[in-house]
Formats: C-alpha cells, sequence, structure tokens
C-alpha cells in the first residue's frame, strides 16, 4: 500500500515536471520576424522597416505621401496625399502576400481633424466592406511636412 502510494506521488511529480518543461519550452519559443520590403513603396526614411511580419501578423510603419519612382511628397490637396499613403500601404500588403481585406487596425495620424472627411473619403476607395477597426489623431506634425500618415496591421 505504501509503495503504491510512493508510486503515485512519483508518477505525479514526474507527470507536472514534464507539463512545466513543456509549458517553458512552448513559452521561451520566439515568433520569428521577417522584414517587409517593396520595390513599390517608399524606402524608409529612419531606421526602421516598412513591415515587419510576425507569424501570421502583419505590422506596417505608418506611410507618408512619398511618391515611391520620384521620392517627390505631393501636398497639393489631402486627397492626393491619402491616396499615394493608401497606395504605399497597398504596395507593403502585397510584398507580404496580403491585401487591404487582410488589414484589421488602421491608425490615422493628420495634422488637421478638418480633414479627416476628405481622408475618409479617399480611404472609402480602398477598403470597401468589412472596414478594419481605425482610431484618427492630430498630432501637431508629421515627417517631411505630410498632412497625413497612415500605419495598419493586418493578419494573413
Amino acid at each position: 500500500m505504501l509503495i503504491c502510494r510512493i508510486q503515485a506521488e512519483i508518477t505525479k511529480s514526474v507527470f507536472f515536471l514534464l507539463l512545466a518543461i513543456i509549458g517553458a519550452h512552448a513559452f521561451s519559443q520566439s515568433v520569428e520576424k521577417q522584414i517587409i520590403l517593396s520595390s513599390k513603396a517608399p524606402k524608409a526614411i529612419g531606421p526602421y522597416s516598412p513591415g515587419i511580419m510576425a507569424g501570421n501578423t502583419l505590422y506596417c510603419s505608418g506611410q507618408i505621401c512619398i511618391n515611391p519612382e520620384s521620392g517627390i511628397i505631393d501636398t497639393s490637396s489631402i486627397e492626393n496625399e491619402t491616396k499615394q499613403v493608401l497606395k504605399n500601404l497597398g504596395a507593403v500588403l502585397e510584398s507580404a502576400g496580403m491585401s487591404y481585406q487582410n488589414v484589421v487596425k488602421t491608425t490615422i495620424f493628420m495634422t488637421d481633424i478638418r480633414n479627416y472627411k476628405s481622408i475618409n473619403s479617399v480611404y472609402a476607395e480602398f477598403f470597401k466592406e468589412k472596414f478594419p477597426a481605425h482610431e484618427a489623431i492630430q498630432v501637431s506634425a508629421l515627417p517631411a511636412r505630410a498632412h497625413v500618415e497612415i500605419s495598419v496591421i493586418a493578419v494573413n
């Protein structure tokens, strides 16, 4: 009887030890990060990547209205800026094998909240259904004197 109890305790201890080892191994696994670049999107203007794929999730850095072919920033209208920003994001999404339909979250930074309606009208040309969650934030300034910057998170 005593031997049976000792065996049961040993079995239980071994079980919990194995469970702890397996759990620790699972938590120690890091998600591999892959840098996503696109020749159709502007090069980063700082020490960051245009996109990072971690598991099945793509984190896109904020894009501004830099034309990737000319390097010129067109700030002639908020609509032109927003369209170029979304084209740049689309290029990063495409390089990751995704599209606007994969986007689950957007963050819109703008230097004037009064432009929100115009930004949304262009935004609606790119996001047609099952709209992603998003927030819109007025900021005092953006890089390269842009008036709008958008970042996205997408899931494959």
